[in-house]
């Protein structure tokens, strides 16, 4: 301020002076217009080139990010596809091993049944066979007219009587065959039965097959796509981590809400266990550090358990026998059990410490205290046993939070690699963006300086368009440099 009182020429008439101090001042940023242009390029420029590189620096290592993440969700991919291909060939496995290794021999068995019924079945079929050649002739004597001779006509009728008793004989024959045939293929009927009970659970087990070939067919087509790197896969994997990270963090919530009930359930009587006035961090009681302890100590042997189990693969446990896998599993049981058993007596002490609590308000208000009737004494009992109940479910159902967080810590790898290259990629573009208005500004900021300037270029303008053309250009090749503004300078 008082160096500008101090460029005042008359004091009383700011204005007059405040022009002449414009019209002095005009000729020598005239002047020096090419050195100040030049110092505010060169000033933008150090401003706006390294947010341009940092920008570049961005989107490069966005997309080595990206990269990095696509190679990392390629080979969990793999490796899950990997496991379901192995697991419906398993699948495939033991379905032959259980249901089809004696499928040959059934094969022949029911190629042997079937040929001796149908060849039954034929014998049952055939008509009677026709009379021999000497009936016939038997017959032709049987029609000869009867005479007056008496022993040609008992002996005709001798041969008749023989023919029909021989006929019949045959018939009844015949028909005692037909009917054993017969019994035969009623008896058949279970065998029928079973045959074709055995025929639908083949059926049933070659359908099963078929729908594991599908599966398998189209594991392999999806492991073909992952081994291509194609954009589909990428895309189809991308989506599966999201939607699996979002139900994780959903279940891990839950989770977090029963070990929230879990450590009301068992604070109180920590207190009266381990001191409720005593601290051990600060503001933090000794209750709820224990308190949390048992929790983390029931969630921690939960997730040995499921490990144990085979259900997670947190932690490399395959070096270890099956036989040590056992012990670990018995060992992780038993200790949650053991703490399951001791939220259920913390349970029933938070109910005894609440009755007291309530019983000893009574008394110091004058009260009398309520003993409870007889007939409602299963009405009291029901926020013990309550308690009871979640003191020894809620350990286990801790347990079961291993699952979902080994899914949240595979599928995060991914959500928060895409969400950090979304993250640089944003930030290169804010960088860009700024390098962009600081080029822009350093524009602005000449164009003002020239507008500030404006009558000298005006008066230079009209100097240069009476100047003869050959003034301008003199030799056709050379130009007067200092007579026309540099590029990108406007003269206005």
């Amino acid at each position: 301020m008082e160096i500008l009182h101090a460029l005042i020429i008359w004091p009383d008439k700011l204005l007059l002076s405040l022009l002449v101090l414009f019209f002095i001042a005009v000729p020598i940023l005239y002047g020096a217009r090419q050195a100040m242009h030049s110092l505010l390029q060169a000033v933008f420029r150090a401003a706006g080139n390294p947010l341009r590189l940092l920008s570049h620096w961005l989107f490069k290592t966005a997309e080595v990010l990206h990269e990095r993440n696509k190679q990392v969700l390629l080979a969990r991919g793999r490796e899950e596809v990997s496991h379901s291909i192995v697991k419906e060939f398993e699948h495939v496995t033991s379905l032959v091993d259980r249901d089809l290794h004696g499928y040959p021999a059934l094969q022949r068995k029911l190629m042997d049944e079937i040929t001796r019924i149908e060849e039954e079945f034929q014998k049952c079929g055939e008509v009677p066979p026709p009379p021999p050649e000497w009936t016939k002739a038997v017959a032709a004597i049987a029609k000869i007219k009867p005479s007056s001779d008496g022993l040609v006509e008992r002996i005709l009728e001798d041969i008749s009587n023989s023919i029909d008793e021989i006929y019949e004989r045959v018939i009844a024959e015949y028909r005692e065959s037909a009917k054993q045939r017969h019994d035969i293929l009623k008896g058949f009927m279970p065998f029928w039965r079973s045959v074709d009970r055995t025929l639908k659970r083949v059926d049933k087990d070659l359908t099963g097959m078929q729908q594991s070939a599908a599966k398998i067919d189209e594991q392999v087509e999806k492991y073909k796509q992952i081994h291509a790197k194609s954009e589909k896969a990428e895309h189809s994997l991308t989506s599966s981590s999201t939607i699996l990270f979002v139900i994780s963090v959903l279940a891990i919530m839950i989770a977090a809400g029963g070990a929230f009930v879990n450590f009301w359930l068992i604070e109180r009587p920590m207190a009266a266990m381990v001191g409720g006035s005593e601290y051990i961090v600060g503001d933090i009681q000794a209750s709820y550090l224990a308190a949390m302890v048992i929790i983390f100590f029931e969630t921690l042997m939960g997730l040995f358990l499921m490990e144990s189990l085979g259900y997670t693969h947190l932690f490399p446990l395959n070096n270890i026998n099956n036989r040590m896998r056992r012990w670990l599993v018995w060992i992780s049981f038993s200790i949650l059990l053991i703490l399951a058993g001791v939220e259920v007596a913390l349970a029933v002490m938070r109910d005894m410490i609440i009755s007291a609590d309530v019983a000893l308000k009574q008394e110091l208000a004058g009260g009398a205290v309520m003993t409870g009737a007889v007939t409602n004494a299963w009405a009291l009992n029901i926020p013990k046993a309550a308690q009871m109940i979640l003191g020894f479910t809620l350990p286990f159902a801790l347990a079961f939070v291993a699952i979902p967080l080994e899914y949240l810590i595979h599928s995060g790898r991914a959500v928060f690699g895409a969400l950090l290259v979304l993250g640089i990629r944003g930030l290169g573009f804010a960088m860009r963006f700024l390098s962009s208005m600081v080029r822009q500004i350093g524009k602005g900021t000449e164009y003002l300086y020239d507008a500030i300037i404006f009558l000298p270029l005006i008066i230079e303008r009209a100097v240069l368009n009476r100047a003869p053309r050959q003034a301008v250009q003199p030799s056709g090749s050379s130009r007067n440099v200092a007579a026309f503004p540099k590029h990108g300078e406007h003269v206005l």
